[in-house]
This record gives C-alpha cells, structure tokens and sequence, in this order.
C-alpha cells in the first residue's frame, strides 16, 4: 500500500484519442477520488489542443518525457493503443510516478512483469483500470455465489460476439491489439477469475482466423478453456462470426445454477430440500462516482488496499497469451504465476 498523507493528488493523461476521447472520461472520473488533472499528452498536436480546450489551464504536451521533465503530477494515466502499455508505463515509472493504465494490461506476459518490476524498483503504483469489476450483472452474479446460493462453482460459460464485420484500426490490427481477447475478453477473463477463486491448472485453446473477415489481422472467434486446481472448468468464447448467440453467462455451482437473462439472472437452487426458481435483476452499476478512482486516491493516501492490483491485471494477459500457444501447438498451456495465489 502507497504510505503517508497526500494532501493533493494531481494527474497527466497519456493519449488524448478522439475515437471514444477515453482521457477526457477518466479525468472526470478521476475528480471523483478527488484527484486533478494538471497535464495532457498526445503526439498529435490537434489532440493536445482539444484537450486543452476540453480542460483549460491544463499543460499539454507531444512528448511523453517532456512531459515528466516538465510537469509536476503524481498519478500518470495511460490511453494508448495496447502495444504501447507497457513501454509507457515503465517510462512513466521511472520517472518516479504511480502508474494507471487501461485495461488491457498490455500484450504478453513478459510485459506484464517488466511493468511489475518497474513500478516495484521505484515503490510507485501500478495498477490497471478494470472498471467493469463495477458493473450491475457482475456485482450482482457475484454476489450470488458469495452468499453461496449455488454452493461450489464448478463450470463457468461467457460468451460475447455476433455477426458482423470488426471495427477499424486497433479492433481489427493483431500488431495494436494484440488480438480479438484483448478487447472485451479482458474483461470477461477478469471476471472469471474473480467469480471462480481458484488457481489454474491448464488453458487450452480454439482460435480461428480469417474464416469470413480476410480484410482484419485479428481472429474472428476466440475460444479458451481453463481447468482450475480442483477439476472446475471455465470456458470463455468472442465471436465475430457467430450468427445465433447465447447468454453471457451461465454458471454451475453444486448447488444450482445460474443463467443471464439479460437484464437479470435466472437463479435455481435448493432451499431446505425445495427446489427455487428466482430471477435476480442486476444491481445498478456503479459508474456514477467511479469506485476505481475512488479506491486510487484512498489507497495513495494510505487509507485503502488497492482493489486492482497489477498481479491480479497479469492474470488475463497470460490466459490469452497461454490460449494462443495452445491453439498453435493443440496442447495445454500452463499459466504463468498461478502458484503465488496473491491476487485471488
């Protein structure tokens, strides 16, 4: 945990993209925590200036090492394309600063460890902006099965995906995105990990490319299985090829089971010898006053553990990465770092 009192909390966003304009997102967010931007980078000059215009009074630069000689901040925030995470992040955390950075972590495992051990060296934060972990079908699911409704989780399925042509740039570019887990699936590997509880033993892989999409790098589906250390499975698919879809989640337990309606879980289990039938709605999720950044600030100030810890962000990358070996050789993957058991 970050020690002493930190009166003030200021910030620089890395990246000022105008596709979704994330930065100015976290900015706002981040003033929820009570945390102030000060400063702004991108390499494009039209970008600075509207986040100058979006933030007046704000420094803004082109260069991330002009920016970390030249503005005082605490926190640096990196938006960038995901090949570029981990390079940025071990910049800005030898630079002395604590480091948050948007999921995903960043593309392999080795990055994910060079990230770790530069945030360590220095004694700053590293941690990375799983936001989803806050949103109303997963708080509400998870709270499902840590009330233990459907006893020991044994099998877990997700799906996400559809039919229909990926997006442009970093959506479709193998090179940028790492691949077609690394958007969404980072998300849904998260709260896999977090809903199961349990180490993983294998992960095996099923990937398919250029079946219909020629046009894109990244793989049209993407599908993983991991057995965890007890025999429980977890099978995670992304699709942008499949025409009938299927529930987001559907989660066994010994107990009963759990099915995603969507707007709400269906939820059969065994109350006293009776078998219950109950629709659960999902919980509001709460972006409103951005738990993350809420969590940051404390934590920084030595009054909170850290929810996200980078250890915990690692975890997704090497089930993707693991997944894709395991697709490539037909052979189970063991993940990496799964025997430390700090992050469950």
């Amino acid at each position: 945990m970050a020690k002493g009192k930190v009166d003030k909390i200021r910030m620089a966003v890395i990246g000022y993209g105008g596709a979704f304009n994330m930065a100015k997102a976290h900015a706002n967010w981040a003033a929820q925590g009570g945390i102030e931007l000060v400063a702004a980078c991108d390499v494009d000059p039209a970008r600075a200036a509207a986040a100058a215009e979006d933030f007046p009074g704000i420094a803004t630069y082109t260069d991330v090492g002009a920016m970390l000689k030249g503005s005082k901040f605490e926190v640096a925030v990196v938006i960038t394309p995901h090949n570029t995470h981990a390079d940025i992040a071990i910049q800005c955390s030898k630079a002395g600063r604590h480091v948050v950075v948007e999921k995903p972590m960043c593309i392999t495992v080795a990055e994910a460890d060079a990230m770790i051990a530069a945030a360590k060296k220095t004694g700053k934060v590293l941690t990375i902006f799983h936001n989803r972990r806050h949103d109303g079908d997963y708080l509400a699911l998870k709270e499902v099965v840590d009330k233990g409704l459907i006893g020991d989780v044994f099998k877990i399925e997700m799906y996400m995906g559809g039919y229909g042509r990926p997006g442009t740039w970093w959506r479709s570019k193998k090179d940028i995105s790492g691949g077609a887990f690394y958007d969404w699936g980072a998300h849904m590997l998260d709260w896999c990990l977090h809903i199961m509880g349990k180490r993983i033993s294998y992960v095996m892989g099923y990937f398919h490319e250029n079946l219909v999409w020629t046009h894109v790098t990244n793989e049209d589906h993407v599908h993983a299985v991991m057995r965890f250390e007890d025999g429980a499975t977890a099978d995670v698919q992304l699709s942008s090829i499949q025409r009938i879809g299927k529930p987001r989640w559907l989660v066994l337990g010994t107990k009963g089971a759990v099915q995603d309606l969507g707007d709400r879980f269906r939820v059969v289990t065994d109350v006293k010898g009776i078998t219950a039938d109950m629709a659960v709605p999902y919980k509001k999720a709460e972006w409103d006053r951005m738990p993350f950044y809420v969590n940051l600030a404390a934590h920084l100030r030595g009054k909170a553990p850290l929810e996200v810890t980078p250890e915990s962000a690692r975890r997704p990358i090497a089930i993707c990465e693991a997944a894709e070996v395991s697709s490539r050789t037909g052979q189970p993957q063991v993940v990496p770092h799964e025997n430390e058991a700090l992050y469950l």
